[in-house]
């Protein structure tokens, strides 16, 4: 459970669009900002959808457990940020940001992500410290871009075998999660026995023959040389 909460159950806020323009910032390189964050809101406000034309939303710090569908209609935004909600799930709809570059879903509740996340083929910032995972979708391997995925306080018990594809990843943060030790992974893994198979030389090419013959010969001479 994610840590240092307000009770999900305060009584939560309602934004219209009035006060959701009012939190519209714009930096001084010309980027927009939509700031809904510390509203104590519990839904995403329908409203917010006559705001896509953002760079960045951020509704972090909320009492939201659910993302709508209608957040794809920020096709332009490149930073989401939804960290300390109560969020489980991801709707499959988020693969459609394609211009993401930055995701934050730290401290939420997640078990899992959709497939879709790895959609997000320019994205090279992940954050998912602070949930409930124990394993990645196979899909984030195709996440190219990636440089930095914060891991942090899950519950993965092995390194997730698809960050090996990533050729840009950078940093990797798996603190405080019970990996298992490298001893107790050998030990569980089963043991590879070589295995050996009996076949006529007729079943074997000219190369494997003449090989195979090589081979004999050497060991018939080493058995030969042995005092």
């Amino acid at each position: 459970m994610a840590k240092g909460k307000k009770s999900a159950h305060t009584k939560s806020k309602i934004i219209t669009l009035k006060m959701a323009q009012d939190c519209v910032q714009l930096s001084l390189d010309g980027k927009r900002c939509l700031d809904l964050s510390l509203k104590a809101i519990s839904t995403v406000p329908k409203c917010i959808q006559k705001l896509f034309e953002m760079d960045e939303l951020n509704l972090s710090r909320n009492l939201i457990r659910k993302v709508p569908d209608f957040t794809d209609n920020f096709i332009s935004i490149k930073v989401l940020d939804l960290h300390t909600n109560y969020l489980e799930e991801l709707p499959v709809s988020i693969g459609r940001l394609q211009n993401l570059l930055v995701l934050n879903l730290c401290n939420n509740r997640l078990t899992g992500l959709p497939s879709e996340v790895g959609l997000l083929k320019k994205l090279h910032t992940l954050n998912l410290g602070l949930n409930l995972l124990n394993a990645l979708p196979a899909s984030i391997a195709g996440l190219k871009e990636l440089c930095h995925i914060g891991l942090s306080d899950n519950r993965f018990e092995r390194y997730p075998g698809c960050l090996l594809k990533l050729p840009k990843l950078e940093k990797v943060n798996l603190d405080r999660n019970p990996l298992l030790s490298e001893k107790t992974t050998n030990q569980e893994s089963p043991v590879l026995t070589e295995r050996l198979h009996m076949v006529k030389e007729s079943s074997l090419c000219e190369d494997c023959l003449c090989k195979f013959k090589a081979e004999m010969r050497m060991l018939e001479d080493a058995e030969w040389n042995e005092p």
